[in-house]
């Protein structure tokens, strides 16, 4: 079972949120937000490899959907949204694209629908293998170091890349790693044709300095929505606006089923 980082209690009758968070981080970080939302029940997960879930273990994303399957089950959660983040958007639109019961919405925040050809593919596996390789050898201040120099992550500041480093880098290297190789975007499905066949509600958010999920935002079949004065991990760089974004869709959506 995934084991949650924290569990809040809301009006009774109102869906769960269910909040999964990015590769390296741990349900903590969706909390700011979730906060703001005290009318709903909050489940904040930590993935498998990360926080209380470190000694979980998952080979691939059917297993990792089969095991959020369970967990919900465990906690009783019928009625429920995913709110997911980077790898925790990806892990919630691959199992959404499963038709679980009790779905009421998925929520993305710069999330990977998947690569669209196998050059791309191959190109990301081998990419992939050397980070999972340094994840398991190196220390982690280094190569977090190195990881957030990435293109997307373009929009940090030096001092927000500072703080990042640090932060992540009191995970355990050998559990990260063998959760980046389970979910590696070179093992993930395409979604865009089940994104696009759903009967659930999609919504997609990027922040306006995140160019590269803008343009992926735009191909989707979904309802999008920028935040602004935010890079990649939008949720992190302006909760307030995240929050009041996630606010809005769930008024809309629950005022369309009365």
């Amino acid at each position: 079972m995934i084991l949650a980082g924290a569990q809040q209690t809301g009006r009774p009758g109102n869906p769960w949120l269910v909040f999964l968070h990015g590769f390296s981080g741990d349900g903590r970080e969706w909390q700011p937000v979730g906060e703001t939302l005290s009318d709903y029940p909050r489940l904040y997960l930590d993935l498998p490899g990360h926080g209380r879930s470190a000694d979980v273990t998952v080979s691939s994303f059917a297993q990792t959907s089969e095991l959020l399957t369970r967990t919900l089950i465990s906690y009783n959660i019928l009625n429920h949204w995913l709110v997911g983040y980077s790898l925790g958007g990806r892990i919630a639109m691959y199992h959404a694209c499963r038709q679980p019961k009790g779905l009421c919405g998925v929520v993305v925040e710069g999330a990977h629908p998947g690569l669209q050809d196998a050059r791309a593919r191959a190109a990301r596996f081998g990419s992939d293998r050397i980070w999972a390789s340094r994840f398991r050898t190196e220390p982690l201040d280094n190569v977090f170091a190195d990881w957030y120099q990435q293109p997307v992550f373009a929009a940090l500041t030096d001092a927000q890349r500072k703080a990042l480093v640090s932060l992540r880098s009191q995970n355990h290297g050998v559990n990260l790693a063998a959760m980046f190789e389970a979910t590696t975007l070179a093992a993930q499905p395409d979604l865009r044709a089940a994104l696009r066949a759903r009967d659930f509600p999609f919504y997609f958010l990027y922040g306006e300095r995140d160019s590269k999920f803008a343009a992926i935002a735009a191909g989707l079949h979904a309802e999008r929505h920028v935040i602004p004065h935010a890079g990649h991990n939008a949720h992190r760089e302006n909760p307030e606006a995240v929050a009041a974004c996630l606010a809005q869709i769930l008024r809309l959506r629950t005022k369309d089923t009365l």
